[in-house]
């Protein structure tokens, strides 16, 4: 393996900054777990560059104030041989640089180290200080359920697609959707504010057919408009939401920006949030710490995410390991719910039960929607699947 350069900044000066000088965090501290590739010769010197490189960003020895020297630079407490020339390096960072921002939480997690394409950003600890600011999910699971009259069991959810359909035609797959009994119907995330189903159309037209339907049905299904762009734009269309009757929202974290995702939130704390993983994979950050940390901090209700055997490449591990993430104790955070996605069909409804139990929001969208005319039978075969799934065995019902 070659030898990567560490960084041009020296860090043997590093004030009292050893593998052993910290051997616990402060409570007050950010916690980064960077994977590193590199030879075990430099792990120690790779790490505490990094170290540096996220929290004062230039040479130790020119620090001259004793609080930034101690305090502020970031500190190693701990490096793990992985195997595979990969190490995972613990490092501390200070609370008082994030600047309690989601913006700047991101810059100081993994700002300049995105840059360097031997390093992951692997998981994230957020001490109170910070889960306090962000206050994370407002509904989370128990509130996702309640909204729609479900009690120890998953829920059912389809999305509206493709982009291009006239707000008429959507609003005809949503009531399609809504009258087979399905908890909730998200519009697709690529349905923005385009030509073809304005937001302004689309989403009173596809409200007003839910509405209808579950005047029919008895099923209080919720519908989650995909709202998009800057924040001016995302505050009209949440308004709009609102004068529709809808209290649930689909936004995608990494696509408008992770402040704006929090700002949406904060404003909006009788509103329920799902964020959907697009352009999660844009950067090296591995998905539990975005998605199952993050989203979840920043208020996310429920969490999208590609589940295991779909279009995309999560593995078992990577799935139990969000859904582990979204339900851990985080300073008293409420949990997020997993919304397993991409992919999925109804055949693996008792598979994915199975593994997820009671404890998530089964996505199935293209499955449902090739249903053609017998789209509401199906949505109904799905919505009793999840229903009268057996969740204390972990099987199908007989």
């Amino acid at each position: 393996m070659t030898s990567r350069p560490a960084t041009s900044y020296p860090v043997t000066s590093l004030p009292d900054n050893s593998l052993s000088a910290f051997a616990q965090a402060d409570q007050d501290r950010l916690i980064a777990v960077y994977r590193i590739r590199c030879d075990a010769s430099d792990i120690e010197t790779r790490a505490l560059a990094v170290a540096i490189e996220q929290s004062v960003e230039m040479p130790t020895s020119a620090i001259s104030d004793p609080r930034v020297a101690t305090e502020v630079v970031g500190r190693v407490e701990g490096i793990t041989d992985i195997g595979g020339g990969r190490f995972e390096a613990r490092v501390a960072l200070a609370v008082e640089t994030t600047g309690l921002e989601p913006g700047q939480l991101l810059n100081m997690l993994f700002g300049n180290a995105s840059i360097l394409d031997d390093i992951e950003l692997a998981r994230i600890e957020l001490p109170p200080a910070l889960t306090r600011s962000f206050a994370g999910p407002r509904f989370g699971e128990a509130g996702l359920k309640a909204r729609v009259g479900a009690a120890g069991r998953a829920l059912t959810c389809s999305a509206l697609k493709p982009i291009g359909l006239s707000p008429i035609a959507l609003a005809g797959l949503a009531s399609k959707l809504a009258r087979g009994g399905l908890d909730y119907i998200k519009d697709d995330h690529g349905l923005a504010d385009q030509i073809s189903a304005p937001f302004a159309e689309r989403v009173p037209a596809v409200a007003a057919a839910v509405r209808a339907a579950t005047g029919d049905t008895g099923h209080d299904t919720r519908y989650l408009p995909s709202v998009t762009g800057n924040l001016d734009a995302l505050r009209r269309q949440v308004r709009i939401a609102r004068d529709c009757g809808l209290d649930t929202l689909l936004i995608a974290p990494m696509v408008v920006g992770l402040p704006a995702f929090h700002t949406i939130v904060r404003e909006n704390a009788d509103m329920a949030v799902i964020a959907h993983p697009a352009m999660a994979g844009a950067t090296r950050i591995a998905p539990v710490a975005l998605i199952g940390t993050l989203f979840r901090a920043l208020g996310a209700d429920g969490i999208i995410y590609p589940n295991v055997g779909g279009r995309f490449g999560y593995s078992t591990e990577t799935c139990r390991a969000i859904a582990a993430a979204a339900d851990a104790p985080m300073g008293g955070l409420k949990p997020s719910l997993p919304v397993p996605a991409g992919g999925m069909t109804l055949k693996r409804i008792p598979e994915i039960l199975s593994f997820y139990r009671e404890n998530a929001m089964l996505l199935i969208g293209g499955d449902l929607l090739g249903a053609g005319d017998r789209m509401i039978e199906e949505a109904r075969a799905f919505q009793s699947a999840v229903a009268d799934f057996d969740y204390q065995l972990g099987i199908a019902a007989e």
